[in-house]
């Protein structure tokens, strides 16, 4: 079978198991999806989530986060995770596709992401895809104590 890929539009009893499988993969800290945090996910006006499906079961999922800035409108994909026995299959390059056609059709000139320079397949299949790296620092702080 093929793979299909969707756009989440409504919460599901199998989504919400996908994604709760598919979690761990990307975040060893990221707790567990709620139906209700996944509802406030898909309603939320700012994300769209992308699927992969294969036999009925979620595979693959990434997001992407569109907003306005002074500055212009942005478009980032976050929380990229294809289950491991997907794999070597193109799942990640054919959710990556569909979010930055979603974002060109939005209007967008640019998408961005980040990916850690341990994850080297990853890294090299958004330079296939056109990604470009920047030369920037990411900062971050911790906020939970």
């Amino acid at each position: 079978m093929s793979v299909t890929i969707e756009v989440a539009t409504a919460p599901s009893p199998a989504l919400l198991e996908g994604l709760n499988r598919l979690l761990p993969q990307l975040s060893t800290t990221a707790p567990p999806l709620t139906s209700a945090d996944l509802a406030a996910l898909l309603a939320s006006p700012g994300a769209t989530v992308f699927v992969a499906w294969l036999d009925g079961r979620v595979v693959g999922t990434l997001t992407l986060v569109e907003y306005a800035i002074p500055t212009g409108r942005r478009a980032w994909i976050e929380d990229v995770v294809v289950d491991a026995s997907a794999r070597q299959r193109g799942v990640a390059a054919d959710l990556t596709r569909a979010a930055v056609d979603r974002a060109a059709a939005q209007g967008h000139r640019q998408v961005e992401l980040t990916s850690r320079p341990a994850r080297v397949a990853a890294n090299a299949l958004y330079v296939k895809l056109g990604f470009q790296p920047r030369e920037t620092n990411v900062y971050r702080i911790s906020l939970d104590g």
